[in-house]
């Protein structure tokens, strides 16, 4: 009977299906949903899909709307941010619980995914460096509580400070930090990223997959493929795939008057408050011109070409071009210079990618 209770149990396991829905949630996080299901956000080291993977042996499916599924199936909010704990509950009882654990994360609005990253990596940092040894710290490196470090293979970094007293610093496959830079976690360098010569970064910092950062960063997430690479300043912001923000790029994460900061809301259509500090938060495909200024808690949506004097303002669509007169980005022009991005790292644009952008612009 036990055996039989257990080869039940196993053959239910593996037809499970885990089913991400974030059809309740998606407008709320705007802009990185709109070129991306909730459950592919990078919070910490690793995406939400790639969380749950982790902890359950499941590969995640992605849904918009609670359809009905063939075989079992358990149907997750994809704005939840996955414990240890949380998911072996979940497949404990095969279903999400009716009232959530306390103090379980669950993403509601875009600047809690940088108010979530400190917890976020080093809950991450945890799984990711179970039952594996880090690569050696090399002797021209100056480390503090180096038990902290996890260094994968093909990393390179050398004449180089990281301080792993105030959390993790994890540094993935084939990363750089080049010489003078100084790091405080936590902190998560992606696989094929660059840290570049003189640049400090304090926690809570992700610097998702090949990326270039430079300069100062402060509690800031970078999802991928995006480039920081010069001086200025980046705090308390998020930036998606894609982009890049130009040499001398700044943005403020606090008001002169240190009162609460006020948000573009794309689903109430109106802005909401974010609490004291709030950075920028740009989606896919966007960019800054040299020198570009964003105010306090600027929200840039996908595809936008930002430029022109002064602070930014406080909400930018989606397809701007430039800065105050908001003129719409040709869609041509638009793929064009894309394309010409992903060519410096050697990718191109899919049409799949095309078609998610010619909806996006057409719904304008």
């Amino acid at each position: 009977m036990t055996r039989g209770f257990f080869l039940g149990f196993f053959i239910s396991f593996i037809r499970m299906k885990l089913i991400l829905d974030d059809s309740p949630i998606a407008e709320s996080l705007y802009p990185f949903t709109r070129t991306r299901h909730t459950s592919d956000i990078r919070v910490g080291i690793l995406t939400i899909r790639e969380k749950w993977e982790l902890l359950t042996g499941l590969k995640p499916l992605k849904a918009r709307n609670n359809g009905e599924y063939s075989g079992e199936a358990l149907i997750i909010p994809a704005n939840i941010i996955p414990t240890k704990a949380f998911a072996d509950l979940v497949l404990e009882r095969g279903r999400p619980p009716e009232q959530m654990p306390e103090g379980l994360r669950q993403l509601k609005h875009p600047w809690e995914i940088f108010l979530f990253n400190d917890q976020a990596i080093r809950e991450d940092f945890a799984l990711l460096r179970a039952n594996k040894n880090s690569g050696s710290i090399p002797d021209t490196v100056q480390v503090i509580s180096s038990t902290n470090v996890f260094i994968e293979p093909g990393a390179t970094l050398g004449h180089c400070m990281l301080n792993a007293s105030t959390g993790p610093i994890y540094i993935g496959r084939n990363a750089e930090i080049m010489e003078g830079s100084f790091i405080r976690g936590p902190f998560s360098l992606g696989e094929g990223s660059v840290v570049k010569m003189g640049s400090r970064i304090y926690g809570a910092t992700t610097v998702g997959p090949h990326c270039v950062v430079g300069g100062e960063i402060k509690n800031s997430v970078l999802f991928g493929y995006s480039n920081k690479a010069h001086d200025g300043y980046l705090g308390d912001s998020v930036i998606g795939e894609w982009c890049n923000l130009g040499a001398g790029t700044s943005n403020s994460n606090i008001k002169n008057t240190a009162g609460d900061v006020k948000v573009w809301d794309n689903a109430g259509k109106t802005f909401s408050n974010a609490g004291q500090k709030c950075g920028l938060l740009m989606g896919d495909y966007s960019r800054s011109a040299i020198n570009s200024s964003f105010n306090t808690g600027t929200m840039v949506g996908v595809c936008c070409n930002v430029f022109g004097e002064g602070l930014t303002p406080k909400h930018i669509p989606d397809f701007t071009w430039g800065n105050h007169t908001l003129s719409k980005y040709e869609f041509e022009k638009a793929l064009k210079d894309i394309g010409n991005w992903k060519k410096l790292k050697n990718q191109s644009l899919t049409e799949d990618d095309i078609q998610q952008l010619k909806t996006i612009f057409d719904e304008l």
